[in-house]
């Protein structure tokens, strides 16, 4: 157990410092970031004196250094356009996006998982055909798509939902279903699969023979022996939905993390929208960890050193 910690700890920050590298070097790519912060009418005089101000005449190695010694400070700079803490931004507009995305990560995993064990468990019956055919439309549309008809079907037609920004609950439901359908069709697919590949399984057959009903025998050894893929995707699906609030936000005027990053991007505020990355490769890296550490507590068969009994 310690050593396996020990080995994900390390690659977990070799992980953070190449995600923070790759930042440093991809924002020099493009030239010299100075001009991505100064507006059109800006003189030379005017670009050099941001330039000496964000330290962007100094030499590359030593810009480089002095940026891994404020990430492991945990200081992500102020914005150039609201010229407050970076952090300011992320803390006000991080809850936002965590209701958003723990409301689509219910409609995911409450629908998927469900219809992913129907899909498995009864095949051959004309309504898992049906669920089938579902699960195929809500991957094939894109979030945007899927929000826009939400609005034109529930808010516009129906009158029944508000059409966007936030309030109470019902400013959360078309948000949560538009970004959670592409995840909840991921989770039915690995759930049926995953579950196929137990039943086929020759203890599964001897509990049969035995009489051992289905519901038992899926709530005692199925759905323990069959979580292990589901759990590595919703390590991955929960990154997913972080990544696809930009989109979803957007559509809905609703003010979290992905909002502002596309503001941030379009007001070419690049501060910002480096620290919301440097935040999304952390929690895709610790949900990642998240997972290894469940794979041991729900299969105890599986070690952590990556072997089985």
């Amino acid at each position: 157990m310690r050593r396996f910690l020990l080995r994900r700890v390390g690659q977990v920050i070799g992980t953070i410092f190449g995600v923070v590298t790759l930042i440093f070097f991809l924002q020099r790519l493009t030239g010299d970031p100075t001009y991505l912060l100064v507006p059109e009418t800006a003189t030379q005089a005017d670009i050099e004196a941001m330039r000496a101000a964000l330290g962007f005449d100094r030499p590359l190695i030593v810009q480089y250094l002095a940026f891994l010694k404020q990430i492991a400070s945990f200081d992500l700079g102020r914005s150039v356009i609201q010229n407050v803490p970076v952090w300011d931004i992320i803390a006000s507009r991080l809850p936002y996006t965590l209701q958003l995305a723990g409301g689509a990560l219910l409609v995911a995993c409450g629908l998927g998982i469900p219809v992913g064990i129907i899909l498995a468990l009864y095949r051959d019956h004309p309504a898992s055909r049906l669920l089938a055919s579902v699960v195929l439309a809500a991957q094939s549309m894109p979030t945007f798509w899927s929000g826009i008809i939400l609005i034109l079907i529930f808010a516009v037609t129906l009158g029944w939902l508000p059409p966007s920004s936030t309030g109470g609950i019902e400013h959360l439901i078309m948000p949560s279903i538009a970004l959670g359908l592409l995840s909840m069709a991921t989770f039915a697919r690995i759930t049926r699969t995953s579950l196929l590949d137990e039943l086929s399984k020759e203890y599964v057959r001897t509990a049969r023979s035995r009489g051992v009903p289905m519901g038992l025998l899926l709530r005692r050894h199925l759905a323990r022996n069959a979580s292990i893929p589901v759990i590595t995707v919703a390590a991955l699906e929960i990154s997913n939905l972080l990544a696809g609030a930009v989109i979803v936000e957007t559509v809905f005027a609703w003010p979290g993390l992905g909002q502002v990053t596309v503001q941030s991007i379009l007001a070419r505020d690049f501060l910002v929208v480096q620290g919301i990355v440097l935040l999304g490769a952390f929690v895709t890296v610790a949900l990642n960890l998240a997972a290894d550490l469940l794979y041991s507590a729900v299969d105890p068969r599986i070690r952590l050193d990556g072997s089985r009994r």
